[in-house]
């Protein structure tokens, strides 16, 4: 075959040597390969102004993560004979301009469907492409190329997991090993007059003033993601008997799921190679759960998101969402600030809010809660607002899945009957069902909700007196005005076939405020923030 002078690596998510097919053929023939990552403002310039450390998008949590797997990246790189090569600015300026100055007649890069980095994409790709460059862009963040699922659902994203093998079947690629090492990559060239760093710190990047409690309970970069997949399989048994729903999301010290998610979302872990380990397992025993349960299957989910993000207009957004049901969320900034900043005076939502903002991280099931309580079960507000704060605060943050969760959660899409849904009071009370801490801790959350009864749930106790927060709604009252709403929200849908008009939501809105105020028992919901 002839040899391919320059290839350019672009790495964006995919931050890893196992299981990387772009890598994998910018090294194929080629003299030089030049592995980059830029470091993207829009992503990664601090935000004095925001409401905890970190940019306008993303947490200081995450931020961390990431430099902690380029560096990891970087060291891999470098037992290759190579090295990463890291720059500062708009991504499609910098590689454009790497294109050029290293004479590149191959690029390289993984498939990513995030609007963002479509946009980005298509920019480098169309330059490329002007130039004579030759592209290889491969999917391999997720299991399958979302748009053939799409295809074979009829041009219209499935909305439920269960179709997805339905579909598509087993994964072509499974049928033989994944590569998971690569011996050598060909050296770097000259690199010209290019401004190249090394991967910053946080204090490098502007995050200057940043005290940490204790250590980060995630480790950015492969080498931990492998470690942590080997760990999280080494238990055949439970691996082939996992089965979600259930599990424990009240556990702290030792959460019962693998908490792989963060080294998924930047591609430190190859799903396919997950997925790949999870079959392999499931093998040995006869009676292992199965889709939509499995653990095998959580990827499945995840390839769920992902087709349905990626082929629904506006899928971040409740307006212009062809699937997203239009409902009058309350515009209030207050209550907003109470949930996210643990002052509600529930107990287990402000304690959830508490470890997100702490470790970037939260159980499913946790997730459910807050969501819940945020959105259709108490405050009404509106499920952007709340998916911006999880998009910023999660580690494992990713666009398809968190967008996709908050519409489900808020009752906005996927599911048409709100009946279905359960309380969030019984979400909230199912965490003392848990054997997770001594009788005395047991007892203590129990006496709460015994003074929560005697007061109308207008002040609640988390475990002892230091903890006295009054309670930012009447639950009782609260919970059925938002299905009240919710109701009245989904006639409307349903009347107008989903095309709800602007003048149809204030309509409704006004209707809904002389129902409520028309109402002989109506009760002031919220009460003054402490």
């Amino acid at each position: 075959m002839t040899t391919i002078s320059n290839s350019l690596m672009w790495f964006r998510k995919g931050l890893r040597i196992h299981d990387n097919p772009a890598l994998e053929y910018a090294a194929k023939n080629s003299s030089n390969v030049y592995p980059v990552f830029v470091i993207d403002p829009h992503y990664m310039k601090p935000d004095p102004g925001a409401f905890s450390p970190g940019s306008r998008l993303a947490g200081v949590n995450r931020i961390r993560f990431l430099l902690e797997s380029l560096v990891d990246l970087d060291s891999s790189l470098k037992k290759l004979g190579s090295r990463l090569l890291v720059f500062h600015g708009e991504p499609g300026d910098e590689l454009i301009r790497c294109l050029k100055e290293w004479n590149i007649k191959r690029l390289c890069f993984e498939y990513d469907t995030d609007p963002y980095y479509q946009a980005l994409g298509a920019r480098v790709k169309n330059y490329a492409s002007e130039n004579g460059i030759e592209i290889f862009s491969p999917v391999s963040h997720t299991l399958f190329n979302p748009a053939h699922i799409i295809e074979k659902n009829g041009g219209k994203p499935p909305m439920n997991c269960q179709l997805i093998l339905k579909l598509v079947g087993e994964p072509q690629w499974l049928s033989s090993p994944l590569s998971t090492t690569l011996d050598t990559i060909p050296p770097i060239g000259d690199v010209g007059n290019c401004d190249i760093i090394e991967v910053p710190t946080l204090k490098q990047l502007g995050y200057e003033d940043i005290q940490e409690d204790e250590p980060p309970i995630f480790r950015g970069g492969e080498t931990e993601a492998l470690r942590r997949l080997r760990e999280s399989t080494s238990d055949k048994e439970w691996v082939a008997k996992f089965e979600k729903p259930k599990g424990d999301p009240s556990a702290f010290l030792k959460p019962a799921t693998t908490m792989l998610s963060p080294y998924l979302k930047f591609g430190c872990l190859s799903s396919r190679y997950f997925y790949q380990c999870c079959k392999e397992i499931e093998k040995e025993f006869k009676n292992h759960t199965d889709p939509p349960v499995s653990l095998r299957a959580q990827l499945l989910w995840r390839e769920f998101f992902y087709a349905v993000g990626f082929g629904t207009p506006n899928f971040d957004h409740m307006r212009g969402n062809a699937i997203c049901r239009q409902i009058p969320w309350n515009d209030d900034d207050e209550l907003l600030a109470a949930w996210r900043d643990s002052r509600t005076g529930f107990p287990w939502i402000d304690a959830i809010m508490v470890q997100l903002r702490k470790w970037g991280w939260i159980h499913h099931l946790a997730r459910h809660s807050v969501a819940c309580f945020l959105t259709r079960g108490d405050l009404f507000v509106h499920w952007e607002k709340g998916r911006d704060v999880f998009e910023r605060l999660l580690v494992d943050s990713d666009w398809a899945i968190n967008n996709g969760n908050w519409l489900w959660l808020s009752c906005s899409s996927f599911f048409y009957q709100i009946q279905i849904y359960l309380d969030t009071k019984y979400i909230v009370l199912s965490v003392i069902s848990h054997d997770v801490a001594s009788k005395e801790c047991k007892r203590k959350i129990g006496a709460a909700y015994e003074l929560n009864k005697k007061t109308n749930g207008m002040i609640q106790i988390y475990l002892d007196t230091k903890y006295i927060v009054l309670s930012v709604i009447s639950h009782d009252v609260a919970s059925k005005e938002c299905k009240r709403k919710i109701g009245a929200a989904y006639e409307l849908n349903k009347k107008t076939n989903g095309m709800v008009s602007d003048e149809d939501m204030q309509n409704l809105r006004r209707k809904l405020v002389e129902d409520q105020s028309e109402g002989t028992d109506s009760k002031r919901l919220k009460q003054k923030l402490i």
